[in-house]
């Protein structure tokens, strides 16, 4: 039923109260306690009803023009309730477009955007593989493909989050489909393999060019970051219309495998399995020579890059001489080591952004970058799997703040992952901490002053990962004042698949939507009532490597309630028996 409108006397004041739909007779939704208490007093003279209402009684035909103090008011108290809304967006199938550069399901994929359309979803997003625009040689791109998908999803009303995709698809988790780097660079490889990361043991990984051929001219006279550069430069090009109808919200650059900031140190392909360790990836021989430089000139010619004693891709920490509890990561070798694998990342990335941000000068979008979220072996002492893919993240030191600040020179969104993961979830033997990591990343980002968003790491259909995801979207809730006190810019859903889509699993999604979106109505141009995108500007000048690192001194993360206040609703029983059979499952595992 629906509740009308009224006027209450009270005195001889008249106080205009919001209505309130209310299902089956049922309390009035979460939005009573917040938004309707506040009782506004209404001026003497004519006035008309609020008669047209959204769900939460906020106001969708407003006072009469005889009343524009109170007008202002009802406005002002809209938008700021709008302030808690976050955008979600789903991320399409990786081959949405084949190796070939053909879109060839343009119909299919119509039919399922207007689906997500049918939740409200704000958007999509979209790997732009390297691999097929530029396959067929240096500065050979064709957009024709993802011109054509663009145009489809303009046609929706649906935003677009666009990857920049250098990196390799396939070998990892959730990778169904190979789209390799670009031939013409494949074929450099093949007689200087040294262009790729590369373990102690001389074993090579194709995902990703290493970052030390950032500056070497190998690539028919261009280095690695002027390739990423061309190929940002010709997207811009040829997608200029676009970006000025504002179709892109972000453009995400890929900086590592996966599109992350990180060393390719987890590979299923060369054998890797959950929750080994991982191994460095510093041994081509351009990084090689580059650690013996920085040794020498920091008095140690003598110190060399970790050996056996670092262990295997499947180790545990304590079975390695680097990594055990008291290991070689303590020692004075060991930390300088540390330091300059986890600067050469954070250094690669912040030059490739640079170059992406004066190729998007001007364009009303954001950059954004992703970071892995390497929750196992975040209990034990030496963190040894983010130590590997190059986080120097320890108790005694953040290893994702200084992330943040570089990222804050480019006012470019921090987007983090393993957002719907619970600890009880994983096996007590692998030391993991999703949720202390999510809190402590999130909190690292916030405290720089970048806006951070999230993405779900495994594909999960239940109220208990949505319900996860909403408690860190919104660590603290609902501010029926204005924006809250902690909230992500955006959420994007992994991803559009057949599963999403079938009828429970897509009603529990629609409702998932619904709660981010703070239990509002679809909302276009969301982000002007928290943080609007704005003209792209010229990037702060660089930050010094030292006062970078000055941002791993430790600090206790924001404080996270226990629970969302807007949870997936539904009869959540099974959800609960499964929660608590993996609690009492890990107790002994």
């Amino acid at each position: 039923m629906l509740r009308t409108s009224f006027v209450k006397y009270v005195g001889t004041q008249k106080t205009i109260l919001f209505p309130h739909k209310v299902k089956n007779d049922a309390p009035a939704n979460r939005w009573q306690g917040r938004l309707s208490n506040l009782a506004l007093p209404a001026p003497r003279g004519s006035f008309s009803l609020v008669t047209s209402i959204r769900r939460f009684g906020a106001v969708h035909a407003v006072m009469s023009t005889t009343t524009p103090d109170l007008n202002a008011r009802l406005l002002n108290q809209w938008e700021k309730v709008q302030a808690n809304y976050v955008p979600v967006y789903v991320m399409l199938p990786l081959d949405v477009i084949s190796t070939e550069n053909q879109f060839e399901k343009p119909e299919e994929l119509r039919k399922n955007l207007k689906t997500l359309k049918s939740a409200d979803v704000d958007g999509v997003m979209l790997d732009v593989w390297w691999g097929i625009v530029e396959n067929n040689g240096p500065k050979m791109y064709d957009w024709s493909a993802y011109r054509q998908l663009f145009e489809i999803v303009k046609e929706e009303g649906l935003n677009l989050q666009a990857i920049m995709s250098f990196h390799q698809c396939g070998g990892n988790i959730g990778d169904n489909i190979y789209i390799p780097i670009p031939k013409w660079v494949r074929e450099i490889g093949e007689s200087n393999p040294d262009i790729y990361y590369t373990n102690k043991k001389g074993t090579r990984n194709e995902e990703y060019l290493t970052l030390g051929v950032d500056d070497q001219p190998l690539f028919f006279g261009r280095t690695a970051i002027q390739m990423y550069r061309d190929y940002m430069k010709s997207f811009r090009e040829n997608m200029n219309d676009l970006l000025d109808a504002g179709l892109l919200s972000d453009i995400e650059v890929g900086l590592g495998p996966a599109g992350e900031i990180r060393y390719p140190s987890y590979t299923q392909s060369q054998g890797w399995v959950y929750p080994g360790i991982g191994e460095f990836q510093c041994y081509d021989k351009y990084l090689q020579d580059d650690f013996k430089v920085a040794a020498a000139k920091a008095g140690h010619p003598e110190w060399e890059l970790p050996g056996e004693d670092a262990g295997d891709y499947n180790d545990t920490p304590e079975s390695t001489k680097f990594f055990k509890t008291n290991g070689t990561y303590l020692t004075e070798e060991g930390k300088f080591f540390l330091t300059w694998y986890s600067n050469k990342l954070i250094i690669h990335a912040d030059r490739i952004l640079d170059e992406a941000n004066q190729v998007f000068l001007g364009c009303k979008v954001k950059l954004a970058a992703k970071v892995a979220g390497i929750h196992w072996w975040y209990f034990h002492p030496s963190h040894a799997a983010e130590l590997t893919a190059g986080y120097y993240n320890l108790t005694n030191r953040d290893g994702y703040r200084t992330i943040a600040r570089m990222l804050s020179r480019h006012n470019a969104i921090f987007n983090f992952t393993c957002v719907e993961m619970r600890n009880s979830e994983h096996p007590k033997e692998a030391k993991s901490g999703p949720e202390e990591l999510v809190q402590q990343v999130l909190s690292a980002g916030w405290r720089e002053g970048t806006q951070v968003a999230c993405e779900n790491a495994l594909s999960r259909y239940d109220r208990i990962a949505y319900n996860q995801i909403l408690k860190n979207a919104r660590p603290n809730g609902i501010n029926k004042m204005g924006p809250p006190k902690l909230r992500v810019f955006a959420m994007t859903y992994l991803r559009l698949s057949d599963k999403l889509l079938k009828e429970n699993n897509f009603s529990i999604f629609k409702s998932f939507v619904r709660e981010m979106h703070a239990d509002l109505d679809y909302l276009p141009n969301s982000d002007k009532y928290f943080v609007p995108i704005e003209t792209m500007a010229r990037s702060k000048p660089e930050i010094p490597i030292e006062e970078i690192l000055e941002a791993t001194k430790p600090e206790k993360p924001y404080p996270f309630d226990l629970e969302t206040d807007m949870p997936v609703g539904g009869d959540n029983l099974f959800d609960v028996l499964l929660a608590w059979f993996g609690k009492i499952k890990s107790m002994f595992t």
